[in-house]
């Protein structure tokens, strides 16, 4: 009998997993902001997504719809969310039009950053929020101290 790996081939040690209030509207929102791909839906009897499976990059990300009964409420009705989920990627100006074009809202516009980071934030339809940047400048500990704290010297 084969040996069952513990982690699955393609998955990563953390795994997000988004609950969302229309999960196939906004798997259809990743693909056209992200460049995900939709790896598949589990439907429950009542048609609501229980689970589904996107990939951005190297990376899975799990979501499903709603379901308050089980607990599973997401950030709109939660009145916002207090977790952001990063992707690194080769061209943030380019993911980052992408995302606004299809749809989601600047929460902090893109630019470089004093610890190395081409970077900013946008919230998608469903009350997620994303930052997105491209790394540009390897910094020491050090390094990254000094550009700080001349970054917040100037506000």
């Amino acid at each position: 009998m084969a040996k069952v790996k513990p982690i699955p081939e393609g998955y990563h040690t953390i795994t997000p997993s988004l609950v969302v209030k229309d999960a196939a509207k906004a798997i259809d929102f990743y693909v056209k902001a992200f460049g995900a791909t939709d790896r598949g839906r589990f439907e429950g009897p009542d048609g609501k997504i229980m689970h589904a499976e996107i990939m951005i990059g190297d990376s899975i990300v799990m979501l499903g719809d709603e379901m308050p009964e089980m607990g599973a409420r997401g950030p709109q009705s939660l009145g916002g969310t207090p977790v952001k989920l990063h992707i690194y990627t080769d061209d943030a100006d380019a993911l980052f039009a992408r995302a606004t074009k299809a749809g989601a809202t600047v929460r902090m516009p893109l630019a470089d950053q004093f610890w190395g980071d081409r970077y900013g934030v946008v919230a998608d339809p469903f009350g997620h929020e994303w930052s997105i940047g491209t790394h540009i400048k390897d910094l020491s500990m050090e390094e990254m101290r000094s550009a700080a704290e001349a970054a917040f010297a100037h506000q």
